[in-house]
């Protein structure tokens, strides 16, 4: 269990994190900046996240992690228990939701983590959860996977719109299966 005082200092470092990326982008965040406004030290950033990828990351879990638990644990559509096919457009239009509202956080994670981006613990997760959905599509389902993940980049994001964005994704998702 986490102590009291480094909950409080992460959530405040996340905060942070969050102010910076609305005030400039994704390269107006560095852990000194971030240490800074959070009021703790760039050594506490540092050791609780790494860098600046690390830090990022977490904002994107802590952003996802009620899709993460409908997905595993709760109710159809998104939870087990529904066809395939109204599951995987119940989490694109979650995942859709979640990308709309943080297509800043993503540009500045897509560019701190882009050498790492199929490794990342998120990406993963939602990689498995989607092959596992395109099973029977006919194909390939983890290279679909791969491509219906790749439509969630920030910059498309905010090129495209709120509401086109998630709609386009639905439509096409729903020519797969």
């Amino acid at each position: 269990m986490e102590r009291a005082d480094a909950a409080r200092n992460r959530q405040a470092v996340l905060r942070a994190t969050e102010q910076l990326l609305a005030e400039g982008g994704g390269d107006h965040v560095s852990l000194d900046r971030v240490a800074a406004l959070a009021g703790v030290g760039k050594g506490t950033v540092f050791r609780r996240f790494g860098n600046r990828a690390g830090l990022l990351q977490a904002l994107l879990e802590e952003r996802s992690r009620e899709l993460r638990e409908a997905v595993v644990t709760g109710p159809p559509p998104l939870g087990p228990g529904a066809a395939a096919r109204e599951r995987l457009l119940a989490f694109l239009g979650g995942l859709c939701a979640i990308a709309e509202g943080n297509a800043v956080l993503l540009s500045a994670h897509e560019q701190a983590c882009a050498d790492d981006k199929y490794t990342d613990p998120s990406y993963r997760f939602w990689h498995a959860h989607l092959t596992s959905l395109l099973d029977g599509a006919g194909t390939d389902p983890g290279f679909l996977a791969h491509g219906l993940l790749a439509l969630f980049d920030g910059a498309l994001i905010r090129h495209v719109g709120p509401g086109r964005f998630t709609d386009s994704v639905k439509e096409y998702a729903a020519t797969l299966i």
